[in-house]
């Protein structure tokens, strides 16, 4: 039920884009228990002009490597879990492609399961 939205700057190469879509689901796997198969992701290069994002905030250095994921999901979990959530992802991009701690920016929003329809215009959530 997840739904991700990944953005980054224009040039990585398809291995990378995966590596990155996948360590983002292997951690919803694994933290947010989400099924196999609920692999619901949306993958944008962006050119310099159109991906704007502060260089140093929050005392945070954001290099050329700057990622942004939005994770839309199902307002079921609990702060510890987000928190989970988010350490476990940049601990695996880290890892694979090798995206400093420090590039990756989460937003998380949690919407009620009525806001959910996987076709034919039902709620099948609900």
């Amino acid at each position: 039920m997840p739904l991700v939205r990944i953005d980054l700057r224009r040039g990585k190469s398809a291995v990378h884009k995966k590596a990155i879509s996948d360590g983002v689901y292997q951690a919803l796997r694994e933290i947010f228990t989400v099924p196999e198969n609920d692999r619901f992701m949306v993958v944008t290069d962006r050119a310099d002009e159109d991906f704007l994002y502060e260089p140093n905030y929050l005392g945070i250095a954001h290099s050329a490597d700057f990622v942004l994921l939005q994770i839309t999901v199902t307002n079921t979990r609990t702060i510890e879990q987000k928190q989970a959530l988010y350490a476990r992802i940049v601990e695996l991009l880290e890892t694979n492609p090798g995206i400093r701690r420090q590039d990756v920016m989460i937003n998380l929003i949690d919407v009620g399961r009525e806001n959910w329809s996987f076709g034919n215009g039902v709620a099948q959530y609900v």
